[in-house]
C-alpha cells in the first residue's frame, strides 16, 4: 500500500468519507502530502475550514505518528510532513523488495488487452504511426506492474481495400496510391498478375521483413500479431451481422446494410454492408473486439490509434456495447510527430514517398532517446522532436541526464572500498538526503496513477525528476571519503537510487548503461 493509500485510508475511517483528494504539494513548505477533506466537509456542514480541519487533525493524530513529524491546518487544507526516522527506514525497503519496489496489485489478475500501433501493412513503419509504439509498450509494462495480466497486441489489417490498392500500385496501375523504393522492390519479388493476391502476398512480406523488424528495433515484443485475414477465414463479421440482426440493430438503405448505432451514442448511423456487398472496417473491427473479448476473456482492452481515427471511435463503440461489452474498451488518440533538425521540419523520405521512415530515426539517435522523447508528450498533444537534441551527448538531453545519473551511481560503487550499510541511517539528515528518499518513494503512486489513467509521460518527467534529486545530493554530499557509517549509509541510499532508476527504466524500455 502506497503513503498515500494509507492517509486515505486514515481519513476514510476517521470521517466516513470517500470523495476527497491526497496530493504532493507543489510548494514544499505546506508538507510531503496535502488533503482538501476538510473544504469538502465544511462545505457540507456550513463550517469554516480550518476549524473542521483542526477538529479532524485531533482525531486521527494518533494514528498518523509513526508516519509523520507534524500535520497542521494551513488555508483549510491538512499538510502532512514524513519523519526523517520513516523516510530512512524507506531505504531499507527498497533495498529488500529491489526490483519488486513500486510494484502494487491494483489489477487483481484482471486480464487486459493492450493494442498498438498496428498500422496497415501497405508500407515500413513511419514516424507517424509509430507514436504508439512507446506509448503502448510502456503503458503494458506499467498495468503488469501494478497487477494486471497485461498483453500486447498488433493488429495487421490484411483484408479490404487496402490489400487490393497496394496490389495495384506493385503493378504501377491506374489505381496505384503508394509509392517508393519498397514498392519497386516488392514488385521484383512477386510474380503474381491478380491485385488482390498480390496486396496479400506483399503485406505478409511487409510484416514479416520491415514492421516486424522496425519493432524489434524498438524494443518492442508483442505476446500476438493478430491477422484480420483470420477473422474472414472463421466468418466472425458473418456471426456479427447475425447478432446485430437479431437484436434488432440494422436496418437496410439505399442497397447498403446500416448499423443503428445512433441508440449507442453515436452522431450518426454506420454502414456495415457496402451496396457492392463488402463489408467496412467497421464489421470487421467489432468482429475484432468480439473476438477479444468473447473468446480470448479480455476484462478490459485499451487501442492506442493516431488521431486520424477519431472518426472511428463512436461507431466502434457503439458495435462494442451493442454486442455486451460496454464499458470494456478505451481509446487513447495520439497526436502526430513533426521531426525538426536546426529549427525546420525535415522533408520527407523518397524512400517510402511520403512519410519519414521510423527505422532511419531510430537508426540516426537509437531506440533509447525515440522512445523517451515520444513519452514525454501527453497523447493529445502534437510534439516536435528536435533532431539536434537528440543527438546531443551532453545533459541538455534528458535521456542521457537520467542514465548519466544510472551510470554515476555505478561509478561510486566500483570505486567504493566499503559496502553499504543500514546500521547507521539515521545519519542521513541532509536536506538533499530526504528529498532523495521522498522521490524514490514516489515509484508505488507514479505506478498507480498511470495504470489508471494511462498518462505515460508521467514515467519520463518522474525520471528527470530523481536523477535532478541524485545529481543535487551527489552535489552537496560527499560519498566516498566520509566517515565509516556516514559513507556506508550514503550508499545505502545510492544503491537504493539505482533500484528505482532501474525499475522505472525498465518500465519504459530503456537501457541502463553502466559507463557513459
Amino acid at each position: 500500500m502506497t503513503i498515500r493509500s494509507q492517509i486515505k485510508e486514515i481519513i476514510s475511517k476517521t470521517t466516513g468519507n470517500e470523495d476527497f483528494s491526497v496530493e504532493i504539494p507543489e510548494n514544499k513548505n505546506y508538507g510531503d502530502y496535502a488533503t482538501n477533506i476538510a473544504l469538502i466537509l465544511a462545505k457540507q456542514q456550513d463550517k469554516n475550514p480550518v476549524e473542521v480541519a483542526r477538529e479532524l487533525i485531533s482525531k486521527f493524530e494518533i494514528r498518523v505518528s509513526n508516519f509523520f513529524d507534524k500535520v497542521e491546518a494551513v488555508n483549510g487544507f491538512i499538510n502532512f510532513y514524513l519523519k526523517p526516522e520513516f523516510l530512512q527506514k524507506q531505504i531499507e525497503e527498497i533495498l529488500k523488495q529491489e526490483q519488486k519496489f513500486g510494484k502494487i496489485d491494483i489489477g487483481k489478475s484482471k486480464k487486459i488487452q493492450v493494442e498498438f500501433i498496428s498500422s496497415n501493412p501497405t508500407g515500413p513503419l513511419t514516424v507517424a504511426n509509430g507514436r504508439g509504439g512507446p506509448m503502448g509498450d510502456t503503458l503494458a509494462n506499467v498495468l503488469k506492474f501494478a497487477g494486471y495480466k497485461a498483453e500486447k497486441e498488433f493488429y495487421v489489417n490484411d483484408s479490404g481495400v487496402q490489400v487490393s490498392v497496394l496490389g495495384h500500385s506493385i503493378l504501377k496501375d491506374a489505381e496505384a496510391q503508394y509509392k517508393g523504393e519498397y514498392i519497386d522492390l516488392l514488385a521484383n519479388r512477386i510474380k503474381e498478375k491478380e491485385p488482390h493476391k498480390i496486396g496479400m502476398e506483399a503485406a505478409k512480406i511487409i510484416v514479416s521483413e520491415m514492421i516486424r523488424k522496425t519493432t524489434d528495433k524498438f524494443g518492442i515484443k508483442y505476446d500476438e500479431w493478430f491477422f484480420e485475414s483470420s477473422l474472414h477465414k472463421k466468418k466472425i463479421p458473418d456471426k456479427i451481422i447475425k447478432i446485430l440482426k437479431k437484436k434488432d440493430l440494422l436496418y437496410e438503405k439505399d442497397g447498403a446494410t446500416w448499423f443503428k448505432s445512433t441508440k449507442f451514442g453515436d452522431n450518426r448511423d454506420r454502414v456495415l454492408i457496402k451496396k457492392d456487398g463488402e463489408k467496412t472496417y467497421l464489421a470487421g473491427d467489432i468482429a475484432y473486439h468480439y473476438n477479444k473479448f468473447k473468446k480470448r476473456k479480455f476484462d478490459k482492452v485499451i487501442n492506442i490509434w493516431g488521431a486520424d481515427h477519431h472518426g472511428d471511435v463512436p461507431g466502434l463503440m457503439a458495435g462494442v456495447e451493442a454486442i455486451g461489452y460496454k464499458g470494456q474498451l478505451e481509446v487513447i488518440l495520439h497526436q502526430f510527430i513533426n521531426v525538426l533538425e536546426k529549427g525546420e521540419k525535415v522533408k520527407m523520405s523518397k524512400r517510402l514517398g511520403t512519410f519519414i521512415p521510423m527505422d532511419d530515426l531510430l537508426d540516426a539517435v537509437g531506440s533509447d532517446v525515440v522512445r523517451f522523447f515520444f513519452l514525454m508528450h501527453s497523447a493529445d498533444q502534437q510534439m516536435d522532436f528536435d533532431l539536434d537534441l537528440a543527438k546531443e551527448k551532453s545533459e541538455k538531453n534528458p535521456v542521457y541526464y537520467v542514465q548519466y545519473a544510472y551510470a554515476r551511481i555505478n561509478s561510486i560503487l566500483r570505486k567504493a572500498k566499503s559496502h553499504f550499510s543500514t546500521e547507521k541511517l539515521n545519519l542521513l539528515n541532509h536536506q538533499s538526503e530526504k528529498e532523495l528518499i521522498k522521490c524514490l518513494i514516489k515509484l508505488p503512486e507514479i505506478v498507480e496513477d498511470t495504470a489508471q489513467d494511462y498518462q505515460v509521460q508521467r514515467l519520463p518527467n518522474y525520471a528527470i525528476e530523481l536523477a535532478t534529486a541524485f545529481h543535487r545530493f551527489y552535489t552537496e554530499c560527499q560519498v566516498l571519503g566520509e566517515k565509516k557509517d556516514l559513507e556506508k549509509a550514503r550508499l545505502a541510499l545510492i544503491m537504493a537510487t539505482k533500484i528505482v532508476l532501474e525499475n522505472i527504466l525498465d518500465l519504459m524500455g530503456i537501457s541502463k548503461p553502466e559507463k557513459m
